[in-house]
């Protein structure tokens, strides 16, 4: 059976949701039973809610969430930087600057 395709929103609206100085604040649910980005729910404090079927161990979670990230921008893994939470479900994500 074939991976399912990811639920990503657009990057116009990812992008909406960052500070002035490109950090993107998130929360992560890992081990979920597919990838999907999806708008922050009304307590969300405007944190992207981000869930992945990667476990939390070892840091494969973190991975799945830039990549997952990065797909969404339509940017490479290496234009995004966690800045602050590797070990907690909440999370700090810095755009960095990327030529469109």
């Amino acid at each position: 059976m074939a991976r399912p395709k990811p639920s990503l929103l657009p990057a116009s609206v990812i992008l909406a949701l960052a500070d002035r100085e490109g950090r993107l604040e998130i929360r992560v649910s890992p081990g979920a039973s597919a990838d999907v980005i999806a708008l922050p729910s009304s307590g969300a404090m405007g944190r992207l809610a981000v869930r992945t079927t990667a476990p939390p161990e070892q840091g494969k979670a973190n991975e799945a969430v830039l990549r997952l990230l990065a797909k969404a921008l339509d940017r490479p893994v290496s234009a995004l930087e966690l800045v602050r939470g590797t070990s907690s479900r909440n999370k700090l994500i810095r755009l960095l600057p990327w030529p469109t």
